[in-house]
């Protein structure tokens, strides 16, 4: 029997910054860049009383709550103690499988610390990450990666919720749907047109009938219906990305460039469509005349719903890189990575 933590940081961008300016701490804050088309990167839980969110326009955010706090993103800083969260980790396991900066899974059935119990486990996390960042995280606490990703959303913020294996049953028999991970607005609505609306309702149905409107998709329903996850932490994970380049015959400035990212963007969303991916990263790459690459990339904690949302993603990032106008490139490229099954992630409807 595993034991699995998640631990997620409680609104990790929007709370390093407010821990530099602890007199906005009960206003409504969200970290995002000032531009017309810029997104908003995180938002403060008093920002999310509005119902902001990371990745929403800023356009909407500001016609949701007229007197929001903007601050400037700094993810230099984000990375450095986002490397302080993981030595942390380190201190009480190897098994440690990153999904983000701001969140993690750990195997601690065999912990560095020789500690019995998993939740204290999580706890001494929990207090080391207060005592060197001064902020906060969640935890959930669970036999497998699924219960404990619900958990760590539980008792948020800087809570913990610990699903023990006699009470997994208990647990899952009026858990909503669309809680498994793959269930999004589509998959929500087939269940929902099978009568199935919660856990419990998945374990009256026949497997083969769930392979049947699911595919292949359908046997992992079926075993989250049971409380069932066999996925281990992978502290090595698989890196694959899709990208697509085009090299001009001349060099262009960044101008000039323009007209040819959406091409680009459709291709690379064409091939996610074919091999049935979904992406949560995306990159940009320029390479000058003098064949310096340039690139940047940003990842969501969901993936990418549609080629519109990979289009935006890419004007952001190229902001974000303050390239001068005088530059001359030779070829610009679209990348996405941390990909997966596309009928295997949570989907989000982001602007």
């Amino acid at each position: 029997m595993r034991k699995i933590i998640h631990i997620d940081m409680d609104a990790f961008y929007a709370s390093v910054e407010l821990k530099d300016r602890p007199e906005l701490q009960h206003l409504p804050v969200v970290v995002s860049y000032h531009h017309p088309r810029a997104v908003v990167v995180a938002a403060s839980y008093p920002a999310r009383k509005f119902g902001l969110r990371s990745a929403m326009s800023m356009s909407q955010a500001r016609q949701r709550c007229p007197q929001l706090i903007v601050l400037e993103p700094n993810f230099e800083k984000y990375r450095q103690i986002s490397e302080q969260i993981h030595q942390i980790f380190q201190r009480y396991t190897l098994l440690i499988e990153p999904l983000s900066l701001d969140e993690a899974y750990l195997d601690v059935t065999e912990n560095l610390q020789n500690i019995a119990s998993a939740t204290e486990v999580a706890m001494r996390i929990q207090q080391d990450i207060v005592q060197a960042t001064g902020l906060t995280a969640s935890a959930g606490v669970a036999p497998n990666k699924f219960l404990a990703k619900i958990a760590s959303d539980w008792h948020k913020p800087n809570g913990i919720f610990v699903i023990k294996p006699q009470h997994v049953a208990e647990f899952i028999q009026h858990l909503p749907l669309k809680k498994i991970p793959g269930v999004g607005k589509v998959t929500q609505q087939k269940l929902e047109n099978l009568k199935l609306h919660t856990l419990g309702d998945l374990q009256k149905i026949e497997q083969s009938l769930l392979i049947q409107h699911f595919g292949k998709y359908g046997q992992q329903l079926y075993l989250y219906g049971q409380g069932i996850d066999e996925r281990p932490v992978q502290a090595e994970r698989e890196r694959r990305q899709i990208s697509k380049e085009t090299t001009f015959e001349t060099d262009l400035t960044l101008m000039q460039c323009l007209p040819h990212w959406p091409q680009l963007v459709a291709q690379v969303w064409r091939s996610l469509q074919n091999k049935q991916l979904s992406a949560r990263g995306v990159s940009a790459k320029l390479k000058l005349n003098n064949f310096q690459v340039l690139q940047h990339s940003k990842s969501f904690k969901h993936p990418l719903e549609n080629q519109k949302q990979l289009q935006q993603v890419m004007q952001q990032l190229l902001i974000e890189m303050q390239l001068s106008e005088h530059l001359k490139f030779r070829l610009i490229g679209v990348g996405v990575y941390q990909l997966s099954n596309s009928d295997e992630q949570p989907q989000l409807c982001l602007w």
